[in-house]
């Protein structure tokens, strides 16, 4: 079995997993962290067109699902966005480059929300540069059409474990083409195959990098509804060792631990048997580049779903700390176009759905006008 960084995060208290065992039937019918999935089925029901469309932006991909966005309605038809820096990762992405695409998938939802009422949205990106809000919104009536994509909004997930084994053929991935270069095989998919792995490899043996993920675990079902935000780390098997105190951070931290090394060489072995390889890149790698990528990342991620495929960012090559500096280097020498950057790279196949992901109430991100 392989694991994802949520799971090898997860699994790497006691180093084993406890086996199903009879009686915990009813245990784990209770385990599931309700009001952390709340906002999913309370999307699309506010009567404020501008609320309606932030409660399906905010079920929009980011960054160890940190959230970063806030929104502050002003007057009858504009919305501010506002980036949350209290949300920054400063180990892993230290000039918030991938915070910021977060924030352009956070857009995008929400325009692709407003246009299923026909309403449009002006835009106006960094209006008081970054030190004010990311964006100021208008919400314009009978100026949208609804977004195909749209469709596949509640489907949507960030894969988080291994993929089936099923090739994905060119045909399969001809959807995807207009938002990412996809790589299916050959010199291309081993080239980023290896660079992906050996990437995750220097996060898992980076103490900082490391530990900035063990901070942003919620273990069990009681932390994941308080903070539903980071790594959510749930489930009956992971809380039975949380209880008997297998499960602990202080352990999670250690990445020398048998059961982290286990864990590791699992994620390590979910990447080299990813099927393809998805890749975006941009010109420049202002903040404009980056909210346009951001876009282009949902797009991807939800015409995958369309697909009937899945998307899995591995972002760890891209992450700009000293330790990764040559890997970096490696995937811009060898795909970022002159001058340009590589912004996003994904694992792509075939992949059971997976289960929803937390996220924080719409009520707990609004700002006061």
């Amino acid at each position: 079995m392989t694991y994802s960084r949520r799971k090898t995060l997860g699994l790497i208290g006691g180093g084993t997993v406890l086996a199903a065992t009879a009686g915990l039937g009813a245990f784990a019918a209770s385990r599931t962290p309700a009001r952390a999935l709340a906002p999913w089925d309370m999307a699309g029901g506010y009567g404020d067109p501008r609320m309606n469309a932030l409660s399906y932006a905010l079920l929009a991909p980011n960054p160890h699902n940190r959230q970063p966005w806030q929104a502050e309605l002003r007057g009858d038809d504009m919305v501010a966005i506002w980036r949350d820096p209290s949300r920054n990762l400063p180990v892993t992405d230290p000039f918030a480059r991938q915070l910021t695409i977060g924030m352009g998938c956070f857009l995008d939802l929400m325009r692709m929300a407003a246009a299923q009422d026909r309403i449009g949205i002006e835009q106006t990106l960094f209006p008081e540069g970054e030190s004010g809000p990311v964006a100021l919104c208008r919400f314009v009536p009978d100026r949208a059409q609804p977004d195909p994509l749209f469709a596949h909004a509640m489907a949507r997930r960030s894969h988080k474990d291994a993929f089936d084994p099923q090739p994905v053929t060119p045909a399969a991935a001809a959807p995807l083409a207009a938002y990412a270069e996809v790589f299916t095989g050959g010199d291309d998919a081993d080239t980023l195959r290896s660079l992906a792995v050996e990437a995750w490899l220097v996060e898992a043996s980076t103490q900082p990098a490391w530990q900035e993920s063990i901070d942003l675990l919620r273990i069990g079902k009681a932390e994941i509804n308080a903070r539903p935000d980071g790594i959510d780390a749930g489930g009956v098997q992971l809380e039975v060792l949380a209880r008997l105190g297998l499960f602990t951070r202080e352990a999670a931290s250690d990445p020398e631990n048998p059961g982290s090394r286990t864990a590791i060489e699992g994620t390590r072995d979910a990447i080299l048997g990813t099927p393809a390889f998805v890749l975006q890149t941009t010109p420049g790698n202002s903040r404009f580049d980056q909210i346009e990528v951001g876009a282009r990342w949902l797009r991807l991620n939800l015409a995958a779903t369309g697909a009937g495929l899945a998307v899995r960012p591995v972002s760890q090559v891209l992450q700009e700390y000293a330790e990764m500096a040559p890997l970096y280097q490696a995937i811009h020498t060898a795909y970022a176009p002159p001058g340009g950057t590589v912004q996003m790279l994904g694992l792509l196949g075939y992949a059971p759905t997976t289960p929803r992901t937390p996220r924080w109430a719409l009520e707990t991100r609004m700002r006061d006008a």
